[in-house]
């Protein structure tokens, strides 16, 4: 439901969000209270000190303060259990409620001084018992208000002023403006959104210089994030609990589906001979995108002897012998490609670690093994990179190929490469955004090198065009390991995300309260998924199309995202254009049951998919895990050395071979 309205702006939390963090301030306030009272009886209100009748009279205003906060407490709690996600009619008392417990943070951080400063002067000649007790209360009083203004802080949202969200005072409403003071308004608030946008992105971004190029990234992320949330009303946790009710309508479906049909869209073209030796090429190119990404990811996949190992060359300067560009720690990160590829000095060409917003870290070697003059691209390793990765459709990862591009035909690095061992092929790898990278620069290169290959893992989706992408099966293979959220996560994916979790939110008659106890419930121990009821069959279908709960704040004002709920045919859907991922997809699955212990065997299967297969995010805790460079080596490797694991699956997910 939309944010709470109180003290004159909408807040970042819902009146049904008070469930869990009013029971637990009202388990921490009943203890302390039980402790005073116990406290009072004992000594049965008299206090043998020199300010025994001050310390009565405190302790007895302190019981009476705390029993009308627990009551207040109890009733906030009450009332916010009541009704469901798009029914806050039974919560109309709640903005008063809140009001109650805001007037008394007055009193208590009066009390709270008072006892501060009957500790400091007039506690001489009081029990240790005694005087530990109003410390406490002190104490307690303080932590209790500092996390409030915390939580007021986070659930502070900047663009909640009601000036120019609403209009009550015009007794037409919003809806009767004049079309021009309308639009107006909407133009304001987009423009003030995309401001609150940008500042945020530039406080999460603070290390970064503040150039021309990140601050032209800046404005088109902010310009990007606002325009995707702007045309809802949701607080977070409506979306965490979408997400959690989509998780297990998911699982539901997957339960449901026949286990030999795990992709109904598989090319029929490659045969399984093809499959085998992509799949041995796949882990072979694998090990060096896991190698680009330097020194943190040897010491993460050898926590042990990955300091040791690379203490000795981290203090060495190759500049001289090497060309090595820019960064920090060049001998670390050199010596930690050389342990993770087994190559010999003399087989690099060029590494490079320069990293800024369009310029990622990359390095040319000689594989003699494979017979190729190998480029593997980092992937996004630091938030510099990582921050392209929002970018409005390919648009970062296409300059960051351009870049490429240019330092290997420029500058002649692959002219050297070739000259050395003119015989050998082209082959280009990269995980995540390095994939990505990779995949655009292996089509530029295509006309010069038509010999060339591209193994891209993980790569981002919403990359390529369906006639580019359909060109690129002829040389990319891309990776995809089960449920990695990176590869369906593309503009068109989100908003249909975004659609599916307002359906959610909207059909179920559950309070929020139970949906995340139970989804929390699920994700631990798992279990069989809700069977929640809905509204559904008691709604009109037309009212699906309305904001929520039936207010029209100007920026949800005529979403194309509200309008959308009842058809899957609506205009919204058609917003942006369809992005695919590039080439031939080799999707990785485990076989058998979703949930398992840890510990315990587990197979994988990879099977041929198409793009189709990409076309929804699937929820889940795996859908982080699996895109970790070093989970989707450990599970190529499992499949083409028929080596069995016993690892928990979030750390590392092996199988016998299992090829379709």
């Amino acid at each position: 439901m939309p944010g709470m309205v109180v003290f004159g702006r909408r807040w970042g939390i819902a009146s049904d969000d008070l469930v869990l963090p009013g029971a637990f301030e009202i388990f921490i306030r009943l203890l302390w209270w039980i402790g005073t009272l116990v406290l009072y009886a004992t000594h049965k209100g008299r206090f043998d000190c020199h300010s025994g009748a001050v310390l009565h009279g405190y302790l007895v205003v302190l019981l009476i303060l705390l029993a009308v906060i627990i009551l207040s407490l109890c009733a906030i709690v009450y009332i916010s259990a009541q009704g469901t996600i798009m029914n806050p009619g039974p919560r109309r008392s709640m903005p008063a409620l809140v009001y109650l417990r805001a007037l008394l943070y007055i009193p208590e951080f009066v009390w709270a001084c008072l006892g501060a400063i009957w500790v400091s002067d007039d506690s001489r000649g009081c029990a240790p018992a005694e005087v530990g007790v109003v410390i406490g209360a002190v104490v307690a009083s303080w932590i209790i208000l500092l996390f409030t203004v915390v939580g007021v802080l986070i659930v502070f949202d900047p663009l909640g002023s009601l000036q120019w969200r609403t209009r009550a005072d015009e007794p037409l409403g919003l809806r009767d403006l004049e079309s021009s003071q309308s639009s107006q308004l909407f133009d304001r608030a987009r423009s003030l959104a995309a401001r609150v946008w940008e500042c945020r992105l530039r406080l999460l971004c603070c290390c970064l210089p503040q150039d021309d190029s990140h601050r032209a990234a800046f404005s088109s992320i902010a310009q990007l994030f606002s325009g995707f949330f702007s045309d809802t009303d949701l607080v977070p946790s409506d979306i965490a609990a979408g997400l959690t009710l989509l998780h297990q309508e998911q699982d539901k479906m997957e339960q449901c589906r026949d286990p030999d049909n795990v992709l109904p869209h598989s090319p029929s073209s490659p045969i399984r001979e093809d499959l085998e030796l992509e799949l041995e090429k796949a882990a072979h190119c694998m090990q060096f995108a896991v190698a680009a990404y330097g020194w943190p990811i040897y010491i993460y996949s050898n926590p042990l002897t990955g300091l040791c190992k690379l203490s000795g060359d981290c203090c060495r300067n190759r500049n001289v012998e090497y060309d090595l560009v820019g960064g920090d720690n060049l001998g670390c990160h050199f010596s930690s490609i050389l342990h993770m590829t087994g190559l010999q000095y003399r087989d690099f060409i060029h590494i490079s670690i320069h990293n800024q917003i369009y310029e990622i870290p990359f390095f040319v070697a000689l594989d003699h093994k494979r017979e190729a003059v190998l480029v593997a691209v980092r992937g996004t390793l630091s938030l510099k990179v990582s921050v392209m990765k929002s970018l409005s459709g390919s648009q970062g990862i296409s300059h960051a190929a351009n870049y490429i591009y240019k330092r290997l035909v420029n500058d002649g690095i692959l002219s050297q490469a070739f000259s050395i061992a003119p015989e050998y092929r082209l082959v280009i790898t990269g995980h995540s955004l390095g994939a990505g990278t990779a995949s655009l620069l292996a089509v530029l290169l295509r006309s010069v090198y038509p010999t060339l290959q591209c193994y891209a893992f993980s790569p981002p989706g919403g990359l390529m065009s369906k006639a580019l992408a359909d060109y690129s099966k002829q040389f990319v293979i891309s990776v995809v390991l089960g449920k990695d959220l990176v590869p369906r996560l593309s503009i068109p994916n989100m908003e249909d995300l975004k659609r599916r979790i307002l359906k959610m939110v909207s059909n179920c008659c559950k309070p929020k309260y139970k949906i995340l106890l139970h989804g929390c419930w699920y994700e631990v121990f798992g279990g069989t998924p809700d069977d929640f009821p809905t509204e559904m069959e008691s709604r009109r279908e037309e009212a699906l199309s309305q904001p929520l709960l039936g207010e029209e704040s100007l920026l949800v004002h005529g979403s194309t995202s509200y309008q959308s709920l009842s058809s899957d045919d609506s205009p919204g859907h058609a917003k942006h254009l369809p992005l695919y991922l590039p080439g031939r997809i080799m999707y990785i699955t485990e076989d058998g049951p979703s949930r398992r212990p840890c510990f315990s065997q587990v197979r994988y299967r990879a099977e041929w998919s198409s793009e189709v297969a990409f076309g929804s995010v699937l929820i889940s805790p795996r859908m982080l895990t699996d895109h970790m460079p070093d989970v989707v080596l450990h599970a190529l490797r499992s499949l083409t050395s028929n080596r069995a694991f016993s690892l928990c699956p979030s750390t590392l997910s092996n199988s016998h071979l299992n090829v379709i």
